[in-house]
C-alpha cells in the first residue's frame, strides 16, 4: 500500500520550511502482520527510497526473522518522512575539516508536519499490532508521557493520537500498540539487546495470539 500522492505531497509542503531533506514513502502491504512505526529516514533511506534500509534496518530486519515475520508481511512507515538533519564536520582523507550533515531527532513541528500521513496509514492499513521502535513513534501514538524504556514489551489497547486541525486528539477506536527500542539503539547501548530480544519473544507470542486481520473489539 502506498499513501495518494496528493497527501505525500501535502506532507512535503508542510515540512519545506524545516531543515530537512527527501522523503521517503511507507513500505508494504495493506494487510500486513505487523506495522511498524520509526522515528524518520537516515541517508542511505532518502538516498534509495526504502524505509529502514541503512546500518538500522540490518538489525530490525534479524529482529522480523525473530519474530516469525518477513519484511514483505509487514508495513514499515516513521513519524516523519524526511530526514531531519544538522551540520557538523569530520575528518577529510587529508585531516582537513571537512562539513556533512547528521541524522538528528526530529521536533515536534517536524512531527505534526507528517501527522496526516501516519494517521492515514493508521487508519487504512490493517494489521493486529502496530509496533513502536524508539520513543518519537511511541509518544507520537500515545503520548508525550509515555517512555520506551518504562513500557517496552508490554502490550497497549487504547486509542491513538490523531491530528485534528492544529492539535491531536484521541481516536474512538482502540489499537494494540507493542513498544520497544529502535534497532540503531544497539550501536549507542550494546546492553539493550538482550531487552530487545526478550520483547520480540513477546511479540512472536502476541502474533501467535491476535493473527492477521484481527483487530481490538
Amino acid at each position: 500500500m502506498q499513501i495518494p500522492e496528493d497527501l505525500a505531497e501535502l506532507g512535503r509542503k508542510r515540512i519545506e520550511s524545516y531543515p530537512v531533506e527527501g522523503f521517503v514513502y511507507g513500505s508494504g502491504p495493506k494487510h500486513a502482520k505487523l506495522m511498524l512505526v520509526g522515528e524518520a529516514p537516515g541517508e542511505t533511506e532518502i538516498g534509495n527510497g526504502i524505509p529502514f534500509s541503512g546500518r538500522a534496518g540490518s538489525e530490525l530486519m534479524k529482529f522480523l526473522q525473530m519474530a516469525g515475520v518477513t519484511r514483505e508481511e509487514v508495513y514499515i512507515t516513521s513519524a516523519v518522512r524526511s530526514r531531519p538533519y544538522k551540520w557538523g564536520e569530520k575528518n577529510g582523507p587529508d585531516g582537513t575539516k571537512v562539513k556533512r550533515k547528521y541524522n538528528r531527532a526530529p521536533t515536534a513541528g517536524e512531527i505534526m508536519a507528517h501527522a496526516p500521513l501516519l494517521d492515514y496509514e493508521i487508519e487504512q492499513v490493517n494489521t493486529p499490532v502496530i509496533v513502536t521502535l524508539g520513543n518519537i513513534g511511541l509518544k507520537r501514538l500515545v503520548g508525550k508521557e509515555k517512555k520506551v524504556s518504562d513500557i517496552h514489551g508490554e502490550l497497549l489497547v487504547q486509542p491513538v493520537l490523531r491530528l485534528n486541525g492544529d492539535k491531536y486528539e484521541w481516536t474512538e477506536k482502540d489499537y494494540r500498540i507493542f513498544p520497544t527500542f529502535h534497532p540503531a539503539s544497539i550501536f549507542y547501548n550494546r546492553s539493550l539487546l538482550e531487552l530487545i530480544h526478550s520483547d520480540i519473544e513477546k511479540l512472536r507470542e502476541l502474533l501467535r495470539d491476535f493473527p492477521m486481520n484481527e483487530q481490538p473489539d
